[in-house]
């Protein structure tokens, strides 16, 4: 294979079409592989050619990261010394049992546990790290036990591609009955006398378009059809009420919704539909145990409201306002309790937690004073519970979790992450800062530093960024990020528009047509850095994955000289030849998102003005390190592999163009705990290395 100094080079073989009138050439399109779908469930037939690519590829990044391997290691074991190893969730109560996991002492994979309610000896569910051994990869979708305590439903994916193979469990025995279900995408809700589970199947596109019952003890193929999604462009899922009494399934995009509900203790009644959908609608729903549905929509209200609505008849023409919309408030969501609600919202940046008494409709918020926070509603088993489980951190406080009395109002502390190897938050800081963007909004920024970092220019950043359906960029406590803080780095996250962080509008503005609305206001964030001294040109190393993948590859091409490097997590780079081949698994899901192209000769445009693989051109890219997984039916690997070699061809600097493909993982890297470290080592080496910290 031919090589130059930054690298393999790929060997072109020109493909061109027309679309909409305009010449679209992909030199690189061979490398992805004709049975990609093949590739997902059996690695062994990727073909010879592009298999031997992408060894290539990655026997160029170790190379070219060798003289790091020991600070790598350092890395590793930092960040290990920061994690308790023998660590375990808060038990959640249900019933006369409380379930938590746990790790041990050097394992992977945690242990699925329970305990009696009032104390006694521990029962293992199941030890996801004895059922990884012997594999390159394993990650547990999660343990449903079943209302009668007596089952575990249980999944797991061994290829990294997100086929869950859905599996039973006989909790007195230990022993897995005979039931398995191929293809599912993990977990599944349970009916009321625990004699029946729904659940989700993915076709060979990789999309949930069936939900199914399945009769304990019955062979799957005489499960019955319960639901068929008819558009491709539609996700499906399964779940339950916080009461238990209803089934819901789930009909969703990215901007419309559909929900059907079945009563949990009649498992083949017809499933009943709330609302039709509407497009650009979005509603979920949870009841009250009573006559009541309570429904969280976005109806007339971007920025969401709360509705009820009757049991009996809940169409859109019976919904009356509990919660009425104010704008720039985003309510993220809602969980009904015995006589209570209790909703997350967002407001100027800043989550709080809001309980409103449903009788009375009286209200209080639980809120923090710190300059930039997370909060996170953990859930419960129960329903009829005056305990509200929550959490909190800060990037300079650690999680905390939180129990929290809805009726007297005292909040109790029942973990605190520990650090092992040692952390003080006053040895840190916190920042919120608020960047000028072109067109005059203010864009959040939060930065953690340590507070000896000298704020003269001289400190390298680290900025990370996402910026993409609706998904906010949370303040909150990381472990991994501690080491290059303490290596002199400003950690920045930039709160950019296309996610909701500062409101449904913050997010609208920046779809479609307004795409690059993401891309400038990250670039806004670096200049600002550079502007108010806190770093200079050069000294940033811009971080984002999947769609933050797509910000990476879209700021490399419009702003190489402000950064010193650019790191690619699963990057969403070939914009619009995924977003022209209905065939892949989130395609017609996506159109919402950027725009049919195939369709629509507007959005064709659109894509391709700011696509980071056909806008590649011949300028002087900084380093940059992209990361991929074989199995990734999200992000697909020939992605990143065709932008590394196009932007290898037509780079006119010598600076390091990288690949890294995990070739036994997919869309979230290593499952093991400390497997994953070593990505993040990886990454923050190349990070060290091309700003000199190395």
């Amino acid at each position: 294979m031919k090589t130059k100094s930054r690298g393999p080079l790929a060997e072109k073989r020109p493909l061109t079409r027309v679309i909409h009138g305009t010449d679209v050439r992909d030199d690189y399109g061979w490398l992805r592989s004709a049975h990609w779908q093949e590739v997902f469930r059996d690695q062994s037939v990727l073909e010879p050619d592009i298999r031997a690519h992408l060894e290539a590829e990655n026997a160029h990044t170790d190379a070219f990261l060798a003289d790091t391997k020991a600070l790598q290691d350092q890395l590793v074991k930092e960040m290990r010394g920061r994690i308790k190893e023998d660590d375990s969730s808060v038990p959640a109560p249900d019933g006369p049992f409380a379930y938590a996991s746990r790790y041990e002492e050097g394992a992977q994979h945690p242990k699925f546990v329970r305990t009696a309610r009032e104390g006694g000896a521990e029962e293992i569910l199941i030890d996801a790290d004895a059922l990884a051994k012997g594999k390159a990869y394993f990650r547990l979708a999660g343990a449903s036990h079943s209302p009668d305590h007596t089952l575990l439903a249980w999944a797991f994916d061994d290829k990294g591609s997100e086929y869950y193979t859905l599996k039973f469990r006989d909790i007195a025995s230990g022993a897995d009955l005979a039931d398995e279900i191929g293809s599912t995408s993990g977990g599944g809700a349970w009916s009321s006398d625990a004699k029946d589970v729904f659940y989700a199947v993915l076709n060979e596109n990789h999309r949930t378009e069936k939900i199914f019952l399945h009769r304990l003890g019955s062979p799957a193929s005489d499960d019955t059809l319960v639901y068929k999604e008819n558009d491709a462009a539609f996700f499906l899922g399964v779940g339950k009420t916080q009461s238990g009494r209803f089934i819901v399934i789930d009909s969703h995009d990215h901007e419309t919704s559909e929900v059907r509900v079945i009563p949990a203790d009649d498992p083949t009644a017809e499933p009943r539909l709330v609302a039709p959908r509407e497009t650009g609608v979005e509603y979920n729903v949870d009841d009250d145990g009573g006559d009541l549905f309570y429904v969280l929509t976005n109806a007339d209200a971007p920025d969401f409201k709360i509705v009820a609505a009757p049991v009996a008849s809940p169409g859109r023409e019976n919904w009356t306002a509990v919660v009425p919309h104010k704008p720039g408030r985003l309510i993220l969501g809602m969980t009904v309790y015995r006589g209570r609600m209790v909703r997350l919202e967002r407001e100027n940046g800043l989550p709080r937690i809001v309980i409103r008494d449903l009788a009375s409709g009286a209200e209080h918020a639980i809120d923090f004073d710190e300059e930039a926070y997370s909060l996170g509603l953990m859930g419960s088993f129960e329903f009829d519970t005056d305990i509200l489980r929550f959490s909190y951190s800060s990037p300079t406080t650690p999680s905390r979790v939180y129990d929290y009395n809805m009726a007297t109002g005292e909040r109790t502390l029942r973990k605190e992450q520990e650090v092992p190897s040692g952390h003080n938050p006053d040895d840190y800081v916190t920042r919120r800062l608020h960047v000028p963007a072109a067109d005059g909004e203010l864009i959040p920024l939060t930065l953690l530093y340590a507070n000896d970092t000298p704020l003269d220019g001289s400190a390298p950043v680290l900025l990370y960024g996402y910026g993409a359906y609706g998904i906010a960029m949370s303040a909150s406590f990381s472990t991994t990020s501690l080491s290059l803080v303490d290596r002199g780095f400003i950690h920045a996250t930039a709160h950019i528009r296309g996610g909701n962080d500062k409101g449904d509008y913050w997010y609208r503005t920046a779809r479609k047509a307004g795409k690059t609305k993401t891309f400038t206001d990250f670039i806004a964030c670096g200049d600002y850095l550079v502007e108010e001294g806190f770093t200079r040109r050069g000294n940033i190393v811009a971080m984002g994955g999947s769609a933050g993948g797509m910000l990476m590859g879209a700021v490399a091409n419009m702003a190489p000289t402000l950064f010193g490097g650019i790191i690619a997590v699963v990057p969403f780079v070939d914009v619009l030849n995924t977003m022209m081949d209905d065939t892949l698994p989130l395609t017609p899901p996506e159109w919402p998102e950027w725009g049919n192209p195939i369709e629509s000769q507007e959005a064709f445009e659109i894509i391709l003005s700011y696509s980071p693989y056909e806008n590649v051109s011949a300028k002087p890219y900084p380093p940059i390190l992209a990361v991929a997984g074989l199995t990734d039916p999200r992000v697909t690997y020939w992605e990143p592999a065709k932008w590394v070699a196009r932007l290898r061809e037509l780079s006119t600097s010598d600076n390091p163009v990288l690949l890294q493909v995990d070739m036994d993982s997919g869309h979230g890297g290593a499952s093991g705990r400390f497997d994953a470290l070593k990505e993040y080592a990886l990454r923050y080496a190349f990070a060290l290395k091309v700003t000199g910290k190395a």
